[in-house]
């Protein structure tokens, strides 16, 4: 072709699509009969058996249940008899602190009161060897006393008898010393009145 446009594409003409196939038309066999028996007794039996699995769940669960009520309970049951053998054996040994406590008071209590009593009777032998440590001491120191007023009674009196003498003795040292002294004085008055005369006889002498 000359000057003109492209050709036309070429035009495809398919066959016309095969007409579908009829539907199978089963006719009933003995075989087929056979299969659905077959199914229905295996259906049957798959309902029996998930009704007997479920009936066997249940009476697990059931036993299972139970088995732990009753593992529960005799927990229970053992806690129950641990606390009551527990607080009987603390019961026990309370009473047994108790009795023991009340046997160390009265023995505390019993070793108190001896004690009270040795220390009374210590007190009262301490009281009385003070007491006669005491009296002893009082006569001694009476005695003393006694020994003390006599010497003392001689030494005032030796002291006395010294004193008279010595007072005597100054008396008549005094007494002997006032009699010079008056002589002296008798001495010298003569003197004087001698010179007084022998001076005036001379004066008139003269």
């Amino acid at each position: 072709m000359m000057g003109g446009g492209s050709p036309p594409p070429p035009q495809i003409i398919y066959p016309p699509p095969a007409p579908a196939p009829a539907p199978t038309t089963q006719v009933p066999t003995q075989a087929l009969a056979s299969q659905s028996a077959l199914n229905e007794v295996s259906g049957k039996q798959q309902r029996l058996n998930m009704e007997l699995g479920a009936q066997l769940d249940r009476t697990n669960a059931e036993f299972f249940t139970g088995q732990d009520i009753r593992r529960g309970q005799a927990a229970a049951a053992e806690d129950r008899l641990t606390v009551a053998k527990t607080a009987e054996e603390n019961r026990a040994l309370q009473r047994v602190a108790g009795q023991e406590a009340r046997a160390q008071t009265a023995e505390t209590g019993l070793q108190y009161r001896r004690g009270l009593e040795t220390a009374g009777e210590q007190d009262r032998a301490l009281t009385r060897e003070t007491g006669s440590e005491q009296r002893a001491t009082r006569r001694v120191e009476g005695e003393e006393q006694r020994a003390g007023i006599r010497e003392t009674g001689s030494e005032q009196r030796a002291t006395r008898r010294v004193e008279g003498e010595e007072q005597r003795a100054g008396i008549r040292e005094t007494g002997s010393e006032t009699r010079t002294t008056d002589l002296q004085r008798e001495m010298f008055r003569r003197y004087k009145e001698n010179r007084d005369f022998e001076q005036a006889q001379s004066q008139y002498r003269t």
